[in-house]
């Protein structure tokens, strides 16, 4: 299990509206574990693109996926960075498939 926190802004809080949720999440490029989630998220506010770093929390808004970062993307237009894990995503890392995982709140 990890843990991490959403950060206060238009794209957490519509995460939130649609937690919990058990999404199949897929490797991209090596860097990445992303999975198209089933409503769009708001832009309100959000900045054009953004440079997120390994233990990210991000949404690509062109695709509508969530994405969990733990290699150095760079800046890309049509990201948002939502939040961060608290430790080591290895566990997340180290799956080679497909797998499932559910995301929700915290008590």
């Amino acid at each position: 299990m990890l843990t991490g926190r959403l950060w206060d802004n238009a794209n957490a809080r519509s995460l939130i509206t649609q937690l919990p949720l058990t999404v199949n999440l897929r490797n991209h490029n090596g860097q990445e574990k992303t999975r198209h989630l089933p409503q769009v998220l708001s832009m309100d506010g959000m900045p054009e693109g953004d440079d997120p770093v390994p233990q990210d929390i991000g949404y690509y808004a062109p695709s509508g996926n969530i994405v969990f970062y733990y290699g150095d993307v760079g800046y890309w237009n049509g990201i948002a960075r939502i939040g961060e894990f608290d430790s080591s995503m290895d566990v997340i890392k180290d799956q080679t498939g497909d797998f499932r995982a559910r995301i929700e709140l915290a008590n």
